[in-house]
């Protein structure tokens, strides 16, 4: 329906989303109206296209589509659009000496003679010219959100897009729209190409073609996780992209390349025989970390320390006896720069670095524990005893205007630790390192630990890998499995399996089961079943404590299904429960949610230990918690970590949030679980690989249960396919450590 009228009363407005409920006088009635307005401002008038709905808490609403701002024509509406919260300083009897004295011509002098304001007893020419500023500003504002509104983009990103570009936008867009895609995240290739179109600018346009590129040189890092690729895979991707055959594009391509390298925006150059091409940001990240690793390794020059006693005291005192590798994984991380120590579950990782701990302690060193994630980190203090961090809170995430991410902790304001210790790092990724070390002081020591065959970083690079690969660091890696139960098999089978044989799955150990279930629907029952009925039972607890740990998120035992299924059965619709529904989920109070993405600007909140509030800002990747509550008359959700973070989601920020009762093995690594539930289907072999299952396997701590068939567990078994990551660093690293010997030797 078509609403024309002007605003009466603004009863709420959300300055962060622009989402607003006004009450607005149209034709003698007042209606309420909620969605997201440019501005709200009592007095302006409005022309807006919505859909009559029913809150049964507040009954008949028009939520809003389409939304045009005009400014108030009538005296008593410039009286209150001049006494709003818009310009402060008038209130209701200024504004009423202004439009006496100058009647419906008030906001034409206002933009075109705002002196004459001065004639007002009260208003210096000051004041007149910062009302004149606010008036011009918002209508700048509202004609840019309103203008980007016809190219279907939603508020925040026009705040973004307003932000960059001020009153340059609507020519930016009209000139060259695929701009969008420099300089503002959150504006893909797909978008500004839509623009371009309704815009009329040409397919061939070499706009078009800088922006083709640098979305695929984007695309290869966020999704494949490679920091470089081949220049002719980049041509194809680029030509497929675009449309375009190749006799069109290459000449273009060539010449955007050469533009991009001009402009430092990408470097080219061989490897492997292969010409490719790398952002030079990656180039440098890449290039960075090499050095810096290999700066504090060959800063760390001390005399190697008999630790021989430190170890006995510390087998004394908990009642163990370290093997002879374990022993020499203790002296490598005492006595050097950098260290790694890999090893897969039950290889005594954790008892390593407690004994390390306990060495460099008595040294009189200050060391602190870091993971990746907020349940890895809650994993890595349990088992040590110490307090640990995720490794972005220790950074201490510092935005600056909301320009870029920066970090508190760097190279002029670095840790205050002697020893930096990052276990599960097979999931850092190479900007996280980056950042790391940047804050590492010098002739500090770092000690990673993780596991090589677990599933490499989300992001961008294969920062572990790499290093193991480069042979310039110092790695024990162990084999021995120490942590074992006669009737345990999750730590044995999860060796087998990535040793390439069969798990054992007779049903015969207290902690690992297989249903054989061929047929999809059956294994989903199975599945349901275990979770809200079988498990709960046999192991005394709840269940949403189960974990569902799928392949994929796509088909019947896929995670969307799965997450679909099992909601209706572990926190199904009640009458007191809130919910809000999109397109493709429904989320509740009480249901289990996982981030899905790294947003550094999201806010929240926590009580500490101590019974203060402390606010922070940065909530990421496979953080984990449940929905405390919804705001349907906002569209908030809020959602409790399990880290104690609470934090308020915009309605149009949900679907950062994903339901969690089942989650794809890549999303949990880094974390344990109790019980966990693995579908084991058939499908690409490209996917459902033996480092898939190995993951999977080890996220379990108390139980593991397949559903599925044999066949199925033996090809994945026996499928040691890896997706190739084309990263820089191992070749960065060897060169660096030449430049050292030729320096030093």
């Amino acid at each position: 329906m078509f609403i024309s009228g002007k605003i009466q009363s603004v009863v709420y407005r959300n300055e962060d989303n622009n989402y607003s409920v006004v009450k607005i006088s149209s034709g003698g009635e007042v209606l309420t109206c909620v969605g997201k307005f440019p501005s709200a401002n009592v007095g302006e008038r409005v022309e807006i296209d919505g859909t009559i709905t029913k809150n049964e808490k507040y009954g008949e609403q028009i939520s809003v589509n389409t939304i045009k701002i005009l400014p108030p024509n009538d005296e008593e509406g410039i009286i209150k659009y001049l006494s709003s919260s818009l310009f402060k300083g008038i209130g209701p009897t200024t504004a009423k000496k202004i439009v006496d004295r100058f009647g419906k011509d008030t906001l034409t002098i206002l933009d075109l003679n705002p002196l004459q304001l001065a004639e007002v007893k009260g208003i210096s020419k000051e004041k007149a010219l910062g009302y004149a500023v606010c008036y011009r500003e918002a209508k700048e504002y509202e004609k840019t959100i309103m203008f980007l509104a016809n190219y279907n983009i939603g508020t925040n990103l026009a705040i973004k897009i307003h932000n960059k570009y001020l009153d340059q936008t609507e020519q930016v867009l009209k000139t060259n729209p695929y701009k969008l895609v420099e300089d503002i995240d959150g504006i893909g290739f797909m978008s500004a190409d839509k623009i371009a179109q309704k815009i009329g600018l040409p397919a061939n346009s070499i706009f078009r073609f800088r922006a083709g590129l640098l979305y695929a040189l984007k695309q290869n890092s966020e999704r494949s996780g490679n920091t470089y690729i081949k220049k002719q895979d980049l041509i194809e991707q680029v030509l497929e992209l675009l449309k375009v055959q190749e006799e069109d594009g290459l000449d273009k391509i060539d010449t955007v390349l050469s533009q991009f390298a001009t402009e430092c925006i990408v470097k080219e150059f061989v490897q492997d025989d292969e010409q490719c091409v790398m952002l030079t940001s990656l180039y440098f990240m890449e290039q960075s970390v090499a050095q810096k690793l290999l700066r504090l390794k060959n800063e760390y020059e001390k005399t190697p320390l008999d630790i021989s006693l430190d170890i006995a005291d510390y087998e004394l005192s908990n009642g163990i006896k370290l093997h002879q590798h374990q022993r020499e994984a203790v002296e490598i991380a005492v006595n050097n720069g950098v260290s790694v120590i890999t090893g897969g579950p039950g290889t005594g990782k954790t008892t390593i670095v407690k004994c390390v701990l306990t060495c460099l302690k008595k040294q009189g060193k200050k060391c602190i524990l870091l993971a990746p994630t907020g349940r890895a980190s809650k994993r890595l203090s349990d088992s040590t005893g110490e307090e640990a961090s995720t490794i972005h809170r220790a950074l201490d995430l510092d935005f600056k205007n909301g320009e870029g991410i920066f970090f508190a902790k760097n190279e002029q304001n670095p840790l205050p630790y002697d020893v930096v210790i990052v276990d599960e790092v097979s999931m850092v990724d190479s900007q996280l390192m980056f950042n790391l070390l940047k804050a590492i002081k010098h002739n500090a020591q770092l000690i990673l630990v993780g596991d090589k065959d677990q599933l490499p970083s989300v992001g961008a690079g294969n920062v572990l890998s790499d290093i193991l690969q480069s042979g310039v660091i110092e790695v024990k890696e162990l084999t021995e499995i120490y942590r074992q139960d006669a009737q345990s098999y999750i730590i044995t089978n999860a060796h087998a399996i990535n040793d390439g044989k069969m798990p054992k799955l007779d049903n015969s150990s207290k902690d690992f089961f297989f249903e054989n279930k061929p047929d999809a629907t059956e294994m989903l029952h199975t599945i349901i079943s275990l979770v809200t009925i079988r498990l709960p039972h046999y192991m005394k607890t709840e269940a949403s404590k189960i974990q569902v740990l799928a392949p994929l998120k796509a088909g019947i035992c896929g995670v969307d299904n799965l997450n679909k299924e099992l909601q209706k059965m572990i926190n199904p619709a009640k009458p007191n429960s809130l919910e809000i529904q999109t397109e493709c989920v429904i989320y509740r109070t009480g249901d289990k949610v996982m981030q899905t993405v790294n947003n550094y600007e999201q806010t929240w909140e926590r009580m500490t230990k101590e019974g203060y509030m402390e606010y922070g800002q940065g909530v990421f990747n496979g953080d984990s918690g449940v929905i405390e509550s919804i705001s349907v008359h906002t569209g908030e959700i809020t959602v409790l970590f399990e880290d104690g973070r609470r934090a308020i989601y915009a309605r149009e920020n949900i679907f950062e949030l994903m339901l969690s009762y089942a989650i794809t093995i890549h999303k949990s690594q880094g974390s344990e679980f109790d019980i966990v539930v693995i579908p084991v289907i058939s499908g690409s072999g490209m996917i459902l690989t033996r480092n898939l299952l190995y993951t999977a396997v080890t996220r379990a701590k108390k139980m593991v249960v397949l559903v599925g068939t044999k066949q199925n567990i033996a090809r994945m078994v026996h499928n040691n396919y890896t997706i190739k990551r084309y990263s820089m660093l191992k070749q960065f690293l060897i060169t660096e450590q030449e430049k050292y010997k030729l320096l030093f030797e």
